[in-house]
C-alpha cells in the first residue's frame, strides 16, 4: 500500500472556457476563443465551439454533487474574466457575481478545498483588440480584475492562482499559431511573457496588501528536458530547452529573478522587452507562496546540428531539436510520451533548486479517443487511466518520501471537457459526458479515485 501524508489533497482541475458553455449568456461577452470560433469555426474539431462545452454554467448544482461522489477533497476551476467584466474592465456583471458565489459556496458546503485560477488562456476579446498581453494597460486591467475577485470571493477561496501555464499563451499565441491572435512575432512573444509575469507579481502584491486569509500561487507546466545522450552538445540543448520551457516563468515566480542565461539569449536575439527597474523590483518582491505543476509528457531533445540563416526568425527550437526516443511508451491518441519518472525529477528539482516550496500536481491526465469502445454494462471501464494515475503517483510518492514538499494531486479533469481546437476528440474525465443528452456517468476511474482519496493511497 502506498500512503500519502495526512491531509493530502486529491482532486481535479478544470477551466471556465472549457466547461461553462453559455458563452454569451447573462451578460458575458466574447473572449478570444469565442471570437476565433466566430471568425474561423473550421479550425475547431467537428466545429464544436466554446458555447457548446460541458454545460457547467447550467448544470453546476448537479455537477458539484458529483465532486463528492468521485472522492474530491479539493477542486480547481477558473473565473471567466469576460463573464465577470464583459469588457475586461469597468462595469461588473452582477449575474456573474451571483453565479460564481453560488458555485463556490456549494463547493465549500461539500467540504472541498477550493482553488480558483484567474486566467486560463481566455483574454477578453475587447482587450485583445488593444493588444492583449502586449499592452501594459491590459496588465493594469488584469490587476483591477484580480483585486475585485479577491474582494468578492476571498472569503470562500482557499488557494488562488494568478495564471495557468502562462508559457502556453506566449508560445501558442505569438510563435506557433495554436491560439488567437495566431501571430508569429518573437518580439511580441517576449513582451507578452514579461507583461504576464509582471501581471502575476502585481496581483500577488495586491493580494498580500489585502491580507486575505488564503495562499496565492501560479500554475506552470514544468516539462523536464532530457538530453538524447550525455554528449556535451546534447546536454547543452537540454539546458536551453529548460530555459525556455521551464525557467522562463519558474525562476521569476519562485525566486524573483530571471536566469541570466535566458536574459543573455534574449539580448543576443535583440528581443529584450520594454521594462523598468521598478517593474523588476515588483517581480522580485512578490513571489508565489506555493506552486501548481501541470505534467503530461517529458521534453526529449538533441543538439541543433544545423546552421541557421542570419535572419532566421527566433524560435526556441533554434537552440535544440526535439528527439523521439526509440521504444518510448506512447499515448497514441495525443501523440505524447508517457513517462511517470519525470514526476519524481520535478519534485527533487523543486526541493533542491526552488527552496522546497510547497507545491502540488495541479494537472495530470490521459486523453483517449472513442472511449465508447470500453463501455461495459453502461460504464466506461477506463483501466488504462487508472494505471496512468497509479504510475505517476508512485513516483510522486517517492519524491515526497525524499523530502519534496508536495501537498496534493489533481487530475485533468473532472467531467469530459472541451479541449480548445481538439474539442471532444480525446476524453480526460473521471465522469463521462454524453454530448447529445448531456448525461453524466461516473467512469471506473471515478470510482477508483474515490477509493484513492478515502484510503489516502492505493494498493500496488
Amino acid at each position: 500500500m502506498i500512503r500519502f501524508p495526512e491531509g493530502f489533497l486529491f482532486g481535479s482541475a478544470s477551466s471556465a472556457t472549457q466547461t461553462e458553455g453559455a458563452s454569451l449568456k447573462d451578460g458575458k461577452k466574447q473572449n478570444i476563443w469565442d471570437l476565433w470560433y466566430e471568425l474561423e469555426p473550421y479550425k475547431f474539431r467537428d466545429q464544436i465551439g466554446p458555447d457548446e462545452t460541458s454545460g457547467f454554467y447550467d448544470n453546476y448544482k448537479e455537477d458539484i454533487k458529483l465532486l463528492k461522489q468521485t472522492g474530491h477533497n479539493s477542486y480547481r476551476t477558473s473565473i471567466s474574466w469576460s463573464r465577470l467584466f464583459p469588457d475586461g474592465f469597468g462595469e461588473i456583471n452582477q449575474k456573474a457575481v451571483e453565479f460564481y458565489t453560488d458555485v463556490f459556496e456549494r463547493i465549500k458546503a461539500e467540504g472541498i478545498e477550493l482553488f480558483v485560477n484567474l486566467y486560463h488562456f481566455d483574454m477578453p476579446a475587447s482587450l485583445q483588440e488593444i493588444g492583449g498581453w502586449d499592452n501594459k494597460q491590459v496588465v493594469e486591467y488584469y490587476v483591477s480584475y484580480a483585486k475585485k475577485a479577491f474582494e468578492l470571493f476571498g472569503h470562500l477561496v482557499d488557494r488562488w492562482f494568478t495564471f495557468n501555464e502562462p508559457i502556453v499563451h506566449v508560445e501558442c499565441g505569438y510563435l506557433l499559431q495554436y491560439h488567437y491572435p495566431m501571430e508569429v512575432n518573437p518580439k511580441k512573444a517576449v513582451q507578452v511573457a514579461f507583461n504576464t509575469q509582471l501581471a502575476s507579481a502585481k496581483a500577488i502584491k495586491v493580494f498580500k496588501e489585502m491580507e486575505i486569509n488564503a495562499k496565492i500561487g501560479i500554475i506552470l507546466n514544468l516539462t523536464p528536458a532530457y538530453p538524447r545522450s550525455n554528449h556535451p552538445e546534447d546536454v547543452k540543448a537540454a539546458e536551453y530547452a529548460e530555459l525556455f520551457a521551464k525557467k522562463s516563468f519558474l525562476d521569476p515566480s519562485v525566486l524573483g529573478k530571471y536566469p541570466k542565461e535566458l536574459v543573455e539569449v534574449i539580448k543576443s536575439e535583440n528581443l529584450m522587452p520594454d521594462y523598468t527597474d521598478e517593474e523588476l523590483k515588483i517581480i522580485e518582491e512578490n513571489t508565489v507562496e506555493f506552486l501548481g505543476v501541470n505534467y503530461y509528457q517529458p521534453l526529449r531533445v538533441r543538439q541543433m546540428p544545423y546552421r541557421l540563416l542570419d535572419d532566421a526568425i527566433f524560435m526556441p527550437t533554434n537552440y535544440y531539436l526535439p528527439y523521439e526516443m526509440p521504444g518510448r511508451r506512447l499515448n497514441p491518441y495525443r501523440g505524447w510520451e508517457i513517462y511517470p519518472d519525470a514526476v519524481y525529477d520535478i519534485g527533487i528539482d523543486i526541493r533542491d533548486n526552488y527552496n522546497n516550496i510547497e507545491w502540488l500536481i495541479s494537472e495530470n491526465g490521459m486523453g483517449v479517443e472513442d472511449e465508447e469502445r470500453f463501455r461495459v454494462d453502461g460504464q466506461i471501464q477506463d483501466d488504462y487511466r487508472i494505471e496512468f494515475f497509479k504510475d505517476h503517483l508512485k513516483f510522486l510518492h517517492k519524491a515526497i518520501e525524499e523530502g519534496s514538499n508536495c501537498i496534493g494531486y489533481q487530475v485533468w479533469t473532472f467531467i469530459d471537457c472541451w479541449s480548445w481546437l481538439n474539442a471532444y476528440k480525446n476524453r480526460y474525465g473521471l465522469v463521462e459526458l454524453n454530448l447529445e443528452t448531456k448525461k453524466r456517468t461516473i467512469k471506473k476511474s471515478g470510482e477508483w479515485f474515490k477509493k484513492l482519496s478515502e484510503n489516502n493511497g492505493f494498493e500496488l
